[in-house]
């Protein structure tokens, strides 16, 4: 089944949100992509009942406010939340942001590449991986 929620992108740089919006229609992916800014803006989406769960986040770690792993922190304690598969995608390669995303239980951690076309490759990825994963009857897939 494919799964048409939204995916929340949780990301401060306006030109990297543009990137990625740039990839989801070069890539002719369905699922709208909803933006936050920061942690705490996408604690507030998340949150609001007007507005649909994503099927899958984004998530900078960099961010103003409320930072990814901060976020990650507050979102996975959550029972309403917790569930929602999160792949991080920034600028940091730096060992302890990776480890402290997986110790959050993030689905993924892909530090964003500059060219465009291997960014292109990143997000294709991400689709593949998740129209390919079996999920429970409860959860449908992600990513038309």
């Amino acid at each position: 089944m494919r799964d048409s929620r939204p995916i929340l992108l949780v990301e401060d740089d306006s030109i990297d949100a543009m990137t990625v919006q740039r990839a989801f229609r070069d890539l002719k992916l369905t699922n709208p992509l909803k933006r936050t800014v920061n942690g705490e803006d996408a604690l507030t989406y998340l949150r609001d009942p007007a507005n649909d769960k994503p099927c899958m986040i984004l998530l900078d770690l960099n961010m103003p406010k409320m930072n990814g792993t901060e976020f990650l922190g507050v979102a996975k304690g959550d029972s309403s939340l917790r569930e929602i598969p999160v792949i991080v995608l920034t600028t940091s390669s730096e060992e302890r942001d990776i480890v402290a995303s997986f110790r959050q239980s993030v689905a993924g951690y892909i530090v964003k590449p500059v060219d465009y076309s291997k960014f292109l490759d990143v997000v294709r990825t991400i689709q593949s991986y998740w129209s390919l994963s079996q999920f429970p009857s409860y959860r449908p897939q992600c990513v038309a």
